[in-house]
């Protein structure tokens, strides 16, 4: 399937969210063992793995944007987390994994008119340090593609301390992860 605007409807079947995971051809060992630990969380939660109130963990997604040219991928600095990362965020609810990645990243990017792939391009789980009224827990990343418009303009919101542009060789000395490093991988090969 190209690239879509959508419609990505919300959905809280979980049964979507697997669809959609088992849509994904993972491209590693490492992936397809992130790939079975997924599933078998949301096996072992189905009822709240894509809800916040499952406080071991719950499912996200996230975009990595790329510009329209495909030269370039945007980058949030992260309030809370203090480092340059894709753009994404919990599902709330909603196992609708690309619904979820476009939502997200068009909120934390203010770009409107993104366009997404909806099979996921890697996979992810990271740990979220404690925060107040919050305790450490895990996420369970879904990352798809996802392509600005030419005459796209970020705005910095409030998740953010900054928004850039990253060509993959600018990325040396950048403060972020394994995870975004890999994307940056798959992305521009």
């Amino acid at each position: 399937m190209p690239f879509s605007r959508g419609p990505f409807p919300s959905t809280a079947d979980l049964d979507t969210a697997r669809r959609v995971l088992l849509g994904y051809h993972p491209v590693s060992q490492e992936q397809r063992e992130t790939l079975e630990q997924i599933l078998a969380f949301i096996n072992a939660h189905p009822e709240n793995a894509h809800r916040r109130t499952c406080l071991s963990g719950h499912l996200t997604g996230s975009g990595f944007v790329l510009d329209h040219l495909g030269e370039r991928a945007l980058l949030t600095h992260h309030r809370k987390l203090g480092r340059w990362l894709q753009l994404g965020g919990h599902a709330d609810g909603d196992a609708n994994l690309p619904g979820v990645a476009l939502r997200e990243a068009t909120e934390e990017s203010g770009i409107n008119d993104l366009k997404i792939d909806p099979i996921p391009i890697d996979l992810d789980i990271h740990l979220i340090p404690a925060r107040p009224g919050e305790p450490e827990h895990l996420h369970f990343d879904t990352r798809f593609l996802i392509r600005a418009d030419p005459q796209a303009v970020a705005r910095v919101g409030e998740e953010s301390l900054d928004l850039r542009w990253f060509a993959p060789d600018e990325l040396d000395g950048v403060e972020t992860d394994n995870s975004v490093r890999r994307l940056f991988r798959i992305a521009f090969g």
